[in-house]
């Protein structure tokens, strides 16, 4: 049985240090903003078991016009859990969160990896690839809602 649940932001850990920060300390998991009440941690669970994870920061980026944005940050899906449509999931769950709660639009920096992923559920890559220091290179997407 999948279910998808808000979690608290500790334990998001075990899914974001070997997906997002393999070899990093458990530290590198933690993210600014993670314990504000207006951020939303989901969790994906497969008979009990936490596969895959997203969270949701109630945060403006400027570039942006729209008034009440969301950004999604640390999606990840346990490697042996990956490309079974639980990544999907989680998305469509934050946007039907966001849509329930007046958020006019969603942006995340995506690893250029991930940029097709988000491409065929509509995001659009906005300007050009920029490096985040020791996570590689990323592209800024959006979604209107």
């Amino acid at each position: 049985m999948i279910t998808i649940k808000e979690i608290p932001s500790k334990e998001t850990h075990a899914v974001r240090q070997p997906v997002l920060r393999k070899g990093k300390p458990i530290e590198s998991c933690i993210f600014e903003g993670d314990d504000l009440e207006s951020t939303h941690h989901f969790g994906l669970f497969e008979n009990e078991n936490l596969t895959g994870i997203i969270s949701l920061f109630e945060k403006i980026n400027a570039i942006f016009a729209a008034q009440n944005q969301a950004q999604i940050r640390g999606m990840a899906v346990l490697e042996t859990h990956q490309k079974k449509g639980i990544g999907e999931a989680l998305v469509r769950h934050c946007e039907a969160y966001c849509n329930e709660n007046q958020v006019d639009l969603i942006w995340f920096n995506a690893r250029t990896a991930a940029v097709g992923f988000y491409q065929k559920m509509n995001y659009q890559p906005m300007g050009e690839a920029f490096e985040i220091k020791d996570v590689g290179e990323h592209y800024l997407m959006f979604k209107k809602l």
